[in-house]
């Protein structure tokens, strides 16, 4: 039978019980005429009793609402009036609450007739032999899950109850844990779906128990879920705080796994009370009010734990000299948006309903969920930090809210009955709008999962580099080019990446880019032409890092400007002068760059002896001095070629003069040529090697001598010159 011949049977028997109505109320004593109706055949009477069972109203109802063809609004009809919507949503809400007003005097008639229809199915079975079946029932499924928990207890013990050191393995725990929580469900599940292929059982309560079952699995799904996640309390020989994913401190895990499953219990199972009462035969109006009923269950739950919050869920709150208090006014607000819900949920409001929940949670869930994931990859904290497992934190902390946004947009518009297939194919502006809001939303979530991404691969590389190499080492000094550019490319990669990602999302929401790039390529030609310096200066500083000229933390010299390379910019580079001030030297200015830390130095001193000094021997022991340096734990690791005497430089005034000639790592020769010539003074002196000084010597005759001396004396004794004579 087709839908189009059940819609006119169905409007057959609406239109006999409609006769029926009349013919009754026109045989009513207000109306009554001198001679009396005759009673109706049999065939009616039985009719209108089938009309009048609840059953027969819900399948004619539900077959005249699928036959209706769907009303297309005409060409004479506007589509944009908001009052005439407005008002048909108020009637129509006005029309439900009356629905479910006059539905409350029927409750009790419905309850007896579905006890009827219940006591009916099990009139052919004794109440021992339910008991049997549903015992069975139990007994099968528990016993499949017993017998598999025997079974892998040893696999169990040896993937649970291991040793929690680093990020990876705590995973592979988390993981088995799920695994075999999972199997013990759905093994469960099994064995008891099982139970209906071995045993006999009533159409009727065969419905009922499989709708319980269901509910006793969504409730294990959720035990175990709030076990992963909250941990509330030991597993094995692990502290609870060490696998639990969302980090909470133990006793708000205990409450919100006790809220959990509360919630969840009365949820799965009021949603199964709904489906006994649907398949007792209850109206639509019924099944709402128990639903609505059940529902305020869930809301004195939802409302018992705002006001109940735990006043410190981390450890650092929990320790903290001034615990949190309760925000009275939040409490109250959350308490009213609860209540809102539930308003919305009894209205029929459900696109309104389902929307104020996903702007409300799906923030809260992305926090909790970047905050669960950095807690569960978190490294050891007697080890250092995992790269692995920092990388794997940005994939699933991207990746699950990406997954998260994509999964509301896709709910609400199944809720709001919106046909994406459809919406691509229509042409206006709000389609176009639509579309371009949704590709937008896919556009920045990808370039924020792959600008992670970068961002991580080089955080890691620099943090690595940091950590590997050791200071003054080859090693240190081949890396500090790659610590120099990275910063650079990470830089570059954001501007690339945000870039793109701008003119995708306006070319998504129909903005034409091509006249924007032209645009953009005329104005940076006249800013090149307007600014010649600044492309001078960003051109020199890509060809003075491809020439390798220097790095962050060498020291350079260029002209007047000399210190330790602090950072390199896209036009400058900051200097850092060795007596504190910074100087901010743009490339084109820079020229011949002097690099005075690479590979090694060459350090040359002069010492000044007298010329009646033992050279052989003062050589001797400069080459000693050398060899003692070298040999020192201090400084032996920053000499390449030890300290020795090259010979003699120049005959001086007043002594000769030595070279000496030591190589050592760029940036040490300082320290070690202080040493150096504290050794070499101490050694001359203790071997009579004197250094040269400066002497006055007078020569003269003989006889001019005692003259001399006595004219001296004379002056200095203040007598005339004359008186000499």
């Amino acid at each position: 039978m087709d839908v189009r011949r059940l819609q006119v049977v169905a409007g057959a028997l609406w239109g006999l019980m409609i006769l029926t109505v009349v013919f009754r109320v026109g045989a009513s004593p207000a109306c009554a005429q001198p001679a009396a109706a005759p009673a109706a055949p049999p065939q009616v009477q039985e009719l209108l009793k089938l009309l009048d069972d609840p059953a027969t109203r819900t399948w004619i109802d539900q077959q005249r609402q699928s036959a209706a063809p769907p009303r297309e609004p005409t060409s004479s009809e506007p589509q944009g009036m908001d009052s005439q919507m407005l008002a048909t949503r108020v009637e129509a809400l006005r029309a439900h609450l009356a629905a479910l007003a006059a539905a409350v005097p029927r409750l009790p008639q419905e309850a007896a007739r579905a006890a009827d229809l219940l006591a009916q199915e099990l009139r052919s079975r004794s109440l021992l032999d339910v008991m049997i079946l549903i015992l069975g029932f139990l007994g099968l499924g528990a016993g499949v899950e017993w017998l598999f928990r025997k079974a892998t207890v040893t696999a169990h013990d040896r993937s649970v109850f291991r040793p929690v050191q680093t990020a990876a393995e705590r995973v592979r725990v988390t993981v088995s844990r799920m695994a075999f929580g999972l199997a013990h469900v759905a093994i469960f599940g099994i064995g008891s779906i099982g139970a209906f292929l071995v045993f006999d059982w009533p159409p009727l309560l065969k419905r009922i128990v499989l709708a319980y079952l269901f509910a006793a699995l969504l409730l294990r799904l959720a035990l175990l879920g709030g076990r992963i996640l909250l941990a509330p309390e030991p597993v094995g020989y692990h502290d609870p705080a060490a696998l639990r994913v969302i980090p909470i401190n133990d006793g708000a895990a205990r409450f919100w796994y006790r809220r959990l499953v509360l919630f969840v219990g009365w949820f799965t199972f009021g949603w199964a009370t709904v489906e006994l009462v649907h398949a007792l035969g209850f109206s639509p109006d019924g099944r709402r009010l128990v639903a609505y009923v059940l529902g305020l269950g869930l809301l004195v739950l939802a409302v018992e734990a705002v006001w109940r919050w735990p006043l410190s869920t981390t450890l650092e709150t929990e320790k903290a000299e001034h615990p949190p208090r309760h925000h009275v006014l939040g409490t109250w607000l959350l308490s009213l948006y609860l209540v809102l819900l539930w308003g919305l949920w009894v209205a029929g409001l459900m696109g309104l309903f389902w929307l104020l929940i996903v702007v409300v949670v799906l923030p809260q869930a992305v926090k909790i969920m970047q905050r669960s994931v950095r807690h569960l990859l978190r490294p050891s904290e007697n080890a250092e930090a995992d790269n692995q497992a920092g990388l794997s934190a940005v994939y699933l902390d991207r990746g699950i809210r990406a997954l998260l946004i994509v999964a509301a947009a896709l709910f609400l518009a199944e809720i709001w009955n919106v046909d994406l297939v459809e919406l691509t194919s229509r042409d206006t502006v709000g389609t176009r709008l639509v579309r371009g809001a949704l590709s937008s939303i896919v556009i920045l979530l990808v370039a924020d999962l792959i600008w992670q991404i970068v961002k991580t691969h080089i955080d890691l590389r620099l943090s690595r580099l940091q950590a590997e190499a050791p200071s003054g080492s080859e090693a240190a000094l081949s890396q500090a080019r790659v610590r120099t550019l990275l910063p650079m490319f990470r830089m570059a990669a954001f501007i690339i990446l945000a870039a793109v990602a701008v003119l995708m999302t306006l070319s998504s929401l129909g903005v034409d880019i091509g006249p924007l790039i032209a645009g953009a390529g005329i104005f940076g030609v006249a800013i090149g032409f307007g600014s010649q310096t600044l492309v001078r200066d960003i051109i020199s500083g890509i060809f003075y890092l491809l020439d390798d000229a220097f790095r962050v933390g060498e020291y350079i010299q260029s002209g007047s400007y000399k210190g330790t390379v602090e950072k390199l910019g896209f036009r400058s580079v900051k200097l850092r002068h060795h007596r504190g001030p910074v100087f901010t030297i743009p490339y084109g200015q820079l020229g011949a760059v002097e690099n005075m830390s690479r590979d090694w130095v060459i350090d040359k001193l002069t010492v000044g002896v007298s010329y009646d000094s033992d050279f052989d021997k003062a050589k001797k022991l400069i080459k000693q001095i050398g060899k003692d340096l070298a040999e020192d734990p201090e400084f032996a690791p920053h000499i390449i070629e030890p300290l020795k005497m090259q010979g003699v430089e120049q005959f001086g005034d007043y002594g000769i003069q030595i070279r000496l000639k030591m190589m050592t790592k760029p940036g040490e020769q300082f320290v070690i040529r202080r040493r150096a010539l504290a050794l070499i003074k101490k050694a001359f002196d203790e071997n009579g090697i004197r250094f040269a000084l400066p002497t006055v010597q007078v020569a003269g005759r003989d006889e001019a001598e005692p003259a001399a001396a006595r004219q001296a004396l004379k002056l200095v004794k203040g007598a005339p010159p004359e008186e000499s004579a």
